[in-house]
């Protein structure tokens, strides 16, 4: 007889990630994510220990099925945290042999939705490639919130990940960027770490024309908030 497949469950994290504060889990994640997250006992995951740190927190909301010390956790390879899972060159598949044996898995990333400006696609695409239904749940994604929060065109927009750090070739593609969006309408969305955010502020300014409108979103879902338009 064949056994039926578990599902791969897409679990957003809470946007604290490496903050000093951290939010109330039940105010920004919904019940029913902590609920299947509580009785998951494979994942796929960045890093062991942050995965193991969250579950902990759900712990004390929603009392986990299995102790965490006796999760199975898998980690994807460092490379495809460094260059992105998204292209051809990854493949997942072997990651999701206890789905395949009937076990529902989660797949979480250091924060927010998994696959979406975090590593992860290359999980999603071997799952449907082998048959395994793909659930994503609902939760944060820093993204949206600050598109949302922008008042800039959320009918079309993109978004480009990093800025280079070389900062001849970061105005460089800051212009490209708004000869974009100047002459299209289309938003255009990249993010920073919070170490190198004040430098991008900074070449923002220098580099756009008085017209263009920016908008900085950080801290999202903390009493830290900062958004600006």
């Amino acid at each position: 007889m064949s056994i039926a497949k578990g599902k791969l469950y897409l679990v957003p994290a809470p946007l604290d990630f490496g903050c000093d504060e951290q939010a109330p889990l039940h105010d920004v994640i919904p019940r029913g994510t902590l609920e299947i997250a509580a009785r998951l006992c494979y994942w796929i995951c960045e890093n062991a220990k942050s995965t193991r740190a969250y579950l902990k927190r759900i712990d004390e909301l929603h009392p986990l099925s299995t102790p965490v010390q006796a999760l199975h956790i898998q980690e994807l390879p460092r490379e495809v945290h460094k260059k992105g899972d998204h292209g051809p060159g990854f493949d997942a598949s072997p990651l999701l042999d206890a789905a395949l044996r009937g076990n529902d898995m989660g797949l979480v990333s250091e924060a927010g939705m998994p696959a979406i400006a975090d590593p992860g696609a290359s999980v999603v695409r071997a799952a449907h490639a082998l048959g395994i239904a793909v659930v994503p749940l609902v939760g944060p994604s820093a993204l949206l919130m600050a598109l949302a929060a922008s008042g800039l065109n959320g009918q079309e927009f993109a978004f480009v990940g990093y800025l280079p750090q070389d900062a001849d070739a970061r105005a460089q593609r800051i212009r490209a960027l708004e000869s974009t969006a100047l002459k299209t309408g289309q938003t255009q969305m990249f993010i920073e770490t919070p170490y190198r955010s004040e430098v991008l502020r900074r070449a923002l300014l220098q580099s756009l024309q008085h017209n263009t409108r920016l908008a900085i979103a950080s801290g999202l879902t903390l009493a830290t908030a900062y958004i600006a338009s």
